[in-house]
């Protein structure tokens, strides 16, 4: 084989990757959209898959902190993830002013905002893009993981997202793509609730409620109810996104 042949076929590889990840699918059923909306509707109404599949929010909650925190100017100390569903985010940087709270309040609403990029993204049938860029921006956080669980729980959701995205059918690839995207869509708004719930218990004192109400002197419920509403708006904006190829 000749050099100009090697090139050839490297270009070749190139273009189908490209294509690959960039091209547009088509459309899915209706019903797989319909149907990937209730599963995850199931899931974070039900105890049991909630509480594992919780971990996905807890990723993109602390992920959220990170990502503001680094484009504020703060310096990441690192993450932490927990097997109670809990996690930790720590930057170093002044304690007070709009860097600090942008990062507090970054995290209960990156989940539902992630969502609804993803729906941004399915709604142009961009499903192997959405894939791909989960993957991205999973690596990219594991460089910051600073406990064994958290590193084995990116690890795992890395390694499931991508031998799916690699490996398996167009139509499997939607399927977990639209479910992923619903979760979070849906997901992001319960722990806003819960929150809440273990704020009215005192059990919850330095919430990120709690601290913006510190920092801003305004009432942690308002934050709460900042969370809630930011969330809603994103899960029907997003519903709409995912809905928009169907209308």
């Amino acid at each position: 084989m000749t050099l100009g042949s090697r090139a050839v076929l490297s270009l070749d590889g190139v273009t189908d990757l490209w294509d690959k990840l960039f091209g547009a699918q088509p459309d899915p059923p209706l019903l797989l959209v319909a149907i990937t909306g209730l599963a995850a509707l199931v899931v974070v109404l039900t105890r049991l898959p909630w509480r594992i599949a919780r971990n996905a929010i807890t990723i993109a909650h602390e992920g959220g902190h990170a990502l503001i925190a680094l484009l504020t100017g703060r310096k990441l100390r690192g993450i932490r993830l927990h097997s109670d569903t809990s996690g930790l985010t720590l930057s170093a940087g002044r304690p007070t002013g709009l860097g600090m709270v942008f990062t507090l309040l970054a995290g209960y609403v990156a989940p539902s905002l992630i969502g609804l990029a993803g729906a941004w993204l399915l709604g142009g049938n961009r499903i192997t893009l959405l894939l791909w860029v989960a993957i991205a921006l999973l690596l990219a956080m594991l460089v910051m993981i600073r406990n064994v669980f958290g590193i084995i729980s990116l690890l795992v959701t890395g390694g499931v997202v991508f031998c799916v995205s690699w490996f398996a059918p167009a139509d499997v690839q939607a399927a977990f793509a639209y479910a992923g995207v619903w979760f979070l869509l849906i997901g992001g708004v319960r722990p806003v609730g819960e929150l809440q719930t273990l704020r009215s218990r005192g059990r919850l004192p330095d919430s990120d409620a709690d601290q913006l109400a510190g920092l801003t002197r305004v009432p942690g419920l308002f934050w709460v109810g900042f969370f809630g509403l930011v969330n809603l708006a994103a899960l029907i904006a997003g519903a709409a996104l995912l809905a928009s190829p169907f209308i």
